[in-house]
C-alpha cells in the first residue's frame, strides 16, 4: 500500500494526464474501493461496473482533488460510494425489509484478515464511532458503511428524514472532535 503522500503525488500526476500514474493509483486503491462499492451493492457484477465508472470519474476529475480537504483515498472512496448509492437508489428490486441482516452486518466488527490491515487512522476512527451511543453507531454505520439513504434510515428508525440528518450531522461532529479534526 502506498503512503498518503505517494497517493497525493499520483493524483497530481493523474491530473496532468499521466496514464502510468493512473495505473499505479488504480493498482494501489482498487481493492479498497471495490470493498466500499460491494458492501453497498452486494452484487459483484454491479460493483465491478460501478468501480469502473468511479475510476473514469477519478481520471476525469483528478484536477479537482484538493489534498488540503481530504486524503486521496477518502476522496476516491466518496466518489465510488456516491456512485454506488446512485445505482442502489435506481434499483427498486431490493428494499430494506428484504435485507434484514443489513443492520447486523453494519454493526459487526471487521473480520480477522481485515483487522490485520487496519491502519492506525482506521483504529482511531472506529474507536471514535464506538464512543457514540449504540443507536447513533448503527445510524452512522448504515449511512456511511452500507450506503443507506436518509430516507431508508428514516424508515428504519421510524423518524423524520430531517431528524436523521440532524443525528448524522451531530454524530459526525462528535467523531471529528474525537479525531481532533
Amino acid at each position: 500500500m502506498l503512503t498518503p503522500a505517494e497517493l497525493v503525488w499520483l493524483m497530481a500526476a493523474v491530473a496532468k494526464g499521466d496514464e502510468a500514474a493512473f495505473e499505479r493509483l488504480y493498482a494501489a486503491t482498487r481493492a479498497k474501493l471495490f470493498g466500499v462499492v460491494l458492501r453497498i451493492l452486494r452484487r459483484q457484477d454491479l460493483a465491478e461496473e460501478v468501480l469502473q465508472d468511479a475510476y473514469v470519474k477519478i481520471w476525469n476529475s483528478a484536477g479537482q482533488f484538493n489534498p488540503a480537504l481530504a486524503s486521496p483515498i477518502t476522496w476516491m472512496a466518496s466518489i465510488a460510494r456516491n456512485r454506488a448509492i446512485d445505482v442502489m437508489r435506481k434499483r427498486t428490486e431490493t428494499s430494506i425489509e428484504e435485507e434484514p441482516t443489513a443492520m447486523e452486518a453494519a454493526a459487526d466488527s471487521a473480520d480477522p484478515l481485515a483487522r490485520r490491515e487496519m491502519t492506525e487512522e482506521l483504529k482511531k476512527l472506529l474507536e471514535c464511532v464506538g464512543r457514540l451511543e449504540p443507536e447513533r453507531q448503527k445510524l452512522v454505520l448504515l449511512a456511511y458503511y452500507n450506503g443507506w439513504s436518509r430516507e431508508q434510515l428514516a424508515a428504519k428508525f421510524e423518524t423524520p428524514v430531517n431528524t436523521v440528518k440532524t443525528w448524522l450531522r451531530r454524530s459526525m461532529l462528535d467523531i471529528r472532535e474525537c479525531l481532533g479534526l
